[in-house]
């Protein structure tokens, strides 16, 4: 099992249109990665321009899987006009 928390910040007033974004994306991984048992976003109740996004995979060949999917590759142009910086990504080994 691999684990992922993907910590992003998004900008003032953006908060509506990045959690649409990502709810298609959510959407697209669970339908269509088997590989993939968890994918949920969460917000940060420290500061609400915070998110982080919860991830688990069965391997490394899902992982791959996911980051290698179009519409994967097609959510980022699409975020980013809602970060307020860079992502933060932390991997995870299951135990």
């Amino acid at each position: 099992m691999i684990g992922v928390i993907a910590t992003l910040t998004v900008a003032e007033g953006k908060n509506a249109e990045f959690e649409a974004i990502f709810t298609e994306l959510a959407k697209q991984v669970r339908a269509n990665e088997p590989g993939c048992h968890a994918y949920q976003l969460t917000r940060s109740r420290a500061n609400p321009q915070v998110y982080k996004v919860l991830e688990l995979y069965a391997d490394e060949a899902a992982l791959k899987h996911h980051g290698g999917t179009e519409y994967f590759k097609a959510a980022g142009p699409k975020m980013g006009p809602c970060m307020g910086g860079r992502p933060e990504i932390e991997y995870l080994d299951g135990v």
